[in-house]
């Protein structure tokens, strides 16, 4: 990769979860009865965020679950949902399939994030999510393969799979609510919070992260369209290998500011693999 001009680190409040007195649950509709959206609230801590880019060829998805690569996309329109499945999400499955030696992926979700954007109302545009969390469960990760490929959950659960994020600008360089990421070796079991996401047809779960000072947090300094992080949000395997990370946007006190909003897609794979 190449060496950019950037801090070290910075030093950034992150949002965490405020220890919940019973499982936090965020509706991700019109909640019923006028109850809140979250029952749950965020604690802010200052954290240390590194610069990725001086360790990049270090990073491992077995070790910090996180990866960056360089990987340019042929896709024109992010905000197209049908180009995006039809040119961009071969171009993930490609790309996670090489960088995890997995014998098949499936690119299944994605995400595109612009706060601007989001506040105007631009429709299948989000903000970006400002509080440390996980997209995947011990539970919900197997779950997503019963959901989507139920013919064949049965044999694919009796195999190592994975569930990996591939996140990246769509515009550049990121100079507004870059992702940080949680080096998994540093994230302690206890701190990983079942958390439900209740729609109106089914309950997803993720983890929410509850504060630990042992948290190592990493981030890309301006990133840019040609860049990609891979992030893993599950592992089936247990032999020691990174199964969870965790990520979130942060308010980086860097920013210039006149900054440009922060523009990414994300798309979310699920990983096969032969043993």
């Amino acid at each position: 990769m190449e060496t950019l001009k950037t801090p070290e680190q910075v030093e950034a409040m992150m949002n965490y979860l405020a220890q919940p007195d019973r499982k936090p649950v965020t509706y991700m509709y019109k909640p019923p009865g006028g109850a809140p959206v979250r029952t749950w609230h965020v604690a802010k801590y200052p954290v240390t965020i590194r610069n990725a880019r001086p360790v990049a060829d270090e990073l491992s998805l077995d070790r910090q679950g996180m990866l960056l690569v360089r990987a340019w996309s042929a896709a024109v329109d992010f905000y197209d949902d049908d180009q995006v499945r039809r040119a961009y999400y071969p171009e993930v499955e490609r790309l996670v399939k090489q960088v995890a030696g997995a014998a098949r992926v499936m690119a299944f979700d994605h995400n595109v994030r612009c706060g601007a954007m989001a506040k105007r109302g631009e429709k299948g545009v989000r903000e970006p999510v400002k509080y440390a969390h996980n997209d995947y469960t011990i539970k919900s990760g197997p779950q997503r393969v019963r959901d989507l490929l139920p013919a064949e959950a049965g044999e694919l659960l009796k195999r190592r799979f994975a569930v990996i994020n591939v996140w990246r600008p769509i515009r550049g360089p990121v100079e507004e609510m870059p992702l940080a990421v949680c080096d998994a070796g540093s994230i302690a079991p206890s701190d990983l919070v079942p958390t439900d996401l209740r729609y109106p047809d089914r309950t997803g779960e993720v983890y929410s992260l509850a504060y630990n000072p042992a948290h190592r947090w990493l981030y890309v300094p301006a990133m840019r369209p040609e860049e990609a992080l891979l992030l893993k949000c599950y592992d089936s395997a247990e032999d020691g290998r990174a199964r969870f990370s965790a990520h979130g946007a942060f308010e980086d006190p860097t920013s210039p500011l006149n900054a440009a909003p922060r523009e990414s897609i994300e798309v979310r794979t699920l990983v096969f693999f032969a043993s």
